[in-house]
């Protein structure tokens, strides 16, 4: 998108300089013919838009060149610096101007020599002026550019400069001597608030004031992404055509680093969809949310400690809440290094609800990441199977099949599958295939630990 408004604007740029540059010599070469203050004054205008064109076309090239080690924020803010030097030189013409039509209307001078030719250079030069400001005015809003955008000012004035000197013109005509070098000043008064218009605009860019309307759109667009809980504060800068915004938004605390990278993404989409061009810097905070579960509380506290813990059961007994955790700490830790631990995690489960809350830990070897094993012999398999088949003769879990068997330093780990029916609980299940892990245990002791898989029939 950014190459494209790049030759977009430079091209509607290059085809102003040739039209400001023929309009303006037209219209000088005449007024100097018919000693005209005000069409001098026009094509002196003009002369000024070719070289702020120009410049347009110039800093354009450069505007759009990407962020870089030392313009951290991208090279926009050119565009608005070639703008306050275009508004300066419209300055000086108007002030110029002013000046002399002062010194005319004071001392007199000779009425300009009339003829059909200098009212059909203005005719066309409205004309050409007209097609260019619309045209660049629309691509200024499309591409959201300021060089552009003060082209569009210059032509539109233009535009006002030239009926002004054609009523200026036709005044001389009719005896009013004045009439030139009013229209003069009437340029010159054109010229300096239009300069105005563009330099409040500019100067706000420059100010890093936010565009009307910008931050509500940046902040509902962020609101509306999944998992989003609030934005707790937006700014937003233009740089160019570029939304620069920075964000804090909430997010649930429970959430993983990879849900809240996926809500960061979703938000820069959200966020270029509703602004076309936007950077967005996001910061997460999280927060808890006000229906966390008592279980979900306790897993936040166990992961901001960096702890393992598994089968939290909660129970609410009149009004007093007892918890019961499995902590899991490294197998070779000596006992009064792994309770330290537990007491901790204990103590900050009671200041997150209470010192009332009964807490009980339970503390056991944390596995081993990556443990050493080999798979077991076929026929070690075999057996294993056709033992977990003859246990489960009968029973809700059924269809043993993928029997795996590995052989560690610390004794068989065996997976498998099996089938229940679809219509059993989750409780059921554990149940059923928990009493069937203990069974196979207890027939075979070299076997540490039983990890199944149920499914119901016709699963893949």
């Amino acid at each position: 998108m950014g190459a494209n408004n790049h030759n977009v604007k430079s091209r509607v740029a290059a085809i102003s300089i040739f039209a400001s540059a023929g309009m303006a010599a037209a219209k000088f070469a005449v007024g100097i013919a018919i000693g005209s203050l005000a069409l001098i004054s026009e094509a002196l205008h003009s002369s000024v838009d070719v070289v702020a064109t120009i410049v347009t076309w110039m800093v354009v090239r450069v505007s759009d060149r990407p962020a870089d080690d030392e313009h951290h924020y991208g090279h926009g803010k050119f565009e608005s610096l070639s703008a306050l030097g275009v508004i300066a030189m419209l300055y000086v013409l108007a002030g110029g101007i002013l000046v002399e039509s002062y010194s005319r209307l004071r001392e007199g001078a000779p009425p300009p020599t009339l003829s059909a030719i200098p009212f059909v250079v203005l005719v066309i030069d409205i004309a050409v002026n007209f097609w260019r400001a619309r045209a660049l005015h629309r691509t200024a809003r499309a591409t959201k550019s300021q060089a552009l955008a003060a082209d569009a000012l210059h032509f539109a004035s233009d535009v006002l400069g030239s009926i002004a000197v054609i009523i200026g013109l036709a005044l001389s005509g009719f005896g009013y001597v004045w009439g030139d070098a009013v229209a003069a000043v009437a340029v010159a008064i054109m010229i300096a608030l239009l300069g105005l218009r563009l330099a409040r605009s500019t100067v706000e860019t420059l100010l890093d004031r936010a565009p009307e309307g910008v931050a509500e759109t940046a902040t509902a667009a962020i609101r509306a992404v999944s998992g989003v809980v609030d934005v707790e504060r937006l700014r937003v800068r233009m740089v160019g055509s570029t939304h620069f915004i920075d964000a804090i938004v909430q997010v649930p605390r429970t959430y993983p680093i990879d849900r809240v990278e996926e809500i960061k993404r979703m938000a820069q989409d959200a966020v270029n969809k509703a602004l076309d061009d936007a950077d967005l810097t996001f910061t997460a905070v999280p927060v808890a949310r006000n229906n966390e579960s008592v279980r979900e509380r306790i897993m936040v506290i166990a992961r901001n400690s960096g702890l393992a813990v598994h089968h939290v059961t909660v129970h609410d007994l009149g009004g007093k809440l007892t918890v019961s955790i499995d902590l899991e700490v490294d197998g070779e830790m000596a006992l009064t290094a792994a309770h330290d631990i537990a007491h901790g995690l204990e103590r900050n489960i009671r200041e997150e609800f209470g010192e009332d809350v009964e807490v009980d830990t339970h503390i056991e070897p944390l596995e081993p990441e990556l443990p050493h094993g080999t798979d077991a012999a076929p026929d070690r398999v075999e057996t294993i199977k056709a033992a977990l088949s003859r246990l489960a003769a009968d029973g809700a879990i059924h269809d043993i099949h993928n029997v795996r068997v590995r052989d560690t330093d610390a004794g068989e780990i065996v997976n498998f599958h099996c089938r229940a029916a679809p219509s059993m609980s989750v409780i059921k299940v554990h149940q059923k295939v928990d009493e069937l892990e203990r069974a196979l245990r207890r027939a075979f002791p070299t076997v540490k630990r039983v990890i199944s898989h149920a499914e119901p029939p016709h699963a893949q």
